[in-house]
């Protein structure tokens, strides 16, 4: 019997997490063989379709979940992080784009003004007074504010008419905002992972994890269809990160890491409304994020939002979050079941009782009517009609649940989660939002976390694909300016002035 080849990195998951660490260990190491495997006939079908998420580019420009206000201070640290964590990923699109490795910026980002709106004199005032710490931090420096219905008709006239004329209302703006279709980047990151040698495996799915004594990764799987649909294979790798969007903790846990124990997934449905009528389309160019409903989860804050796909302009607005087990899209209602264990059952219980405030805000988005909804698109959007507009349903996100590592008790964790074991032979990224946007920063801290006899060469070549790697640039004002315009120039943005 010959000796099954054992690849130098096997990636689960065909999303934009696993696209970008493709891209990445191939400058690092080209000789690396690479092999990645998708549950799916495609890949991007899950939270990387452009379809299952706002495709923001979230840089925490116009999302008021990253800066919250605790005892009457606003807290923007997650928001100064989340923006340089986004600067890595214009910094990597733009030189991949400039070495002809990505073709075209506008196949998968364009430039779309963010903006924050609010109505009524608390919530004004709550804006006026981020709006002041915020435009004093380098990459927040174009930030404008506005409380003149006048300004912000010219920045959104969709959001002014017909408001009633006394009603309290202020906006911020920046036009370097960005609409990034991950679908697209997605597709042209694995097309070029493969023109450099990686093998895909799609309709393949991932059913055990398995480490041998000499080191080596087991990942056994069998066809999820075609015409060999159950056939189970084997395949071996040095190196695993485990990218399956929500289907990551399951199989993080059948590894068997001790890291992974106690970990949960709450997962959150959603549903956006969308038009493509070309009217309608017309009549407003931005991604307008607004204040959360009481109870909300992070990513249900309410946005309406220019879309960019596949070349064609659309507008999107939601979310409308909603509650069932499955922790994939075309997933199992049995996976928050399946998901349970004697050692985060505890983590479950303990997140339900201190967030009984989601409970309710999740059972009221439930019972709510297609009518219901649309009322909360009109606060937006007062002249949208209900037959220019369609529900649709947007990706499952499953929000991280843990041990709180600075005390007791349990939390329902905002962001990202990388779980890596000690020996750095297996990665896993839990959680959802700000996700795509800040893939290039995720992935190279988890080669960092896992590689660390290799790092120290490694890190000069990142340095090749991300100038600015190792330094934060917004307490360096003029390397800010520059990087952010350099970027500009190769993806079409709006320059720094």
């Amino acid at each position: 019997m010959t000796n099954p080849k054992i690849y130098d990195a096997v990636l689960i998951g065909g999303g934009v997490m696993s696209a970008t660490l493709a891209t990445l260990l191939h400058e690092l190491e080209p000789d690396w063989s690479i092999k990645i495997i998708e549950r799916l006939d495609d890949v991007a079908q899950e939270s990387s379709g452009p379809w299952n998420n706002a495709g923001t580019g979230h840089s925490a420009l116009c999302e008021l979940n990253y800066t919250p206000e605790t005892d009457g201070k606003i807290d923007i640290s997650k928001a100064l992080t989340i923006n340089e964590q986004f600067q890595v990923s214009r910094q990597l699109w733009s030189t991949l784009v400039t070495r002809g490795q990505l073709p075209e910026p506008t196949k998968f980002i364009n430039p779309v003004p963010h903006m924050t709106f609010v109505t009524g004199e608390e919530n004004v005032e709550f804006l006026r007074r981020r709006w002041s710490i915020l435009k004093e931090q380098p990459l927040f420096s174009t930030m404008q504010f506005s409380d003149d219905p006048t300004q912000i008709f010219e920045w959104a006239p969709a959001l002014m008419v017909g408001r009633a004329k006394d009603e309290k209302v202020a906006a911020t703006f920046v036009e370097q905002g960005t609409d990034v279709d991950f679908g697209s980047l997605t597709r042209l990151l694995f097309q070029a992972a493969i023109e450099n040698g990686a093998v895909v495996r799609l309709g393949t799915e991932v059913v055990d994890l398995r480490q041998r004594p000499d080191g080596v990764w087991q990942v056994a799987t069998k066809a999820a269809s075609g015409a060999e649909k159950g056939r189970k294979n084997v395949t071996h790798g040095r190196f695993v990160f485990v990218g399956a969007g929500g289907g990551a903790l399951p199989l993080l846990q059948k590894s068997g890491i001790p890291e992974i124990k106690a970990f949960g997934g709450f997962p959150i449905s959603g549903e956006f409304f969308r038009t493509d009528n070309p009217e309608v389309v017309a009549k407003h160019q931005a991604k307008v994020y607004a204040m959360p409903p009481v109870g909300a989860p992070p990513m249900s804050v309410p946005h309406l939002d220019t879309r960019v796909v596949d070349g064609k302009a659309s507008l999107m607005f939601g979310p409308y979050a909603g509650f069932n087990t499955r922790y994939l899209k075309q997933g199992s209602l049995l996976d928050m079941f399946k998901s349970l264990r004697v050692d985060n059952i505890p983590t479950y219980l303990g997140v339900g009782v201190t967030n009984l405030d989601l409970v309710t805000y999740l059972v009221g988005q439930l019972a709510a009517s297609p009518a219901k909804k649309f009322e909360s698109l009109a606060e937006f959007f007062p002249e949208a009609k209900s037959e220019d507009w369609r529900l649709i349903t947007a990706g499952q996100r499953v929000q991280v649940m843990k041990k709180n590592p600075k005390g007791k008790g349990y939390l329902l964790v905002m962001g990202t989660e990388v779980v890596t074991k000690a020996d750095g032979s297996i990665a896993g990224l839990l959680g959802a939002s700000p996700g795509a946007s800040v893939a290039p920063s995720a992935m190279i801290s988890l080669l960092e976390r896992c590689f660390p006899e290799q790092w120290p060469t490694w890190s000069e070549k990142i340095t090749d694909l991300v100038p600015s790697y190792g330094q934060t640039l917004n307490d360096k004002p003029e390397l800010a300016k520059q990087v952010q315009n350099d970027t500009a120039k190769v993806l079409g943005i709006a320059p720094v002035a």
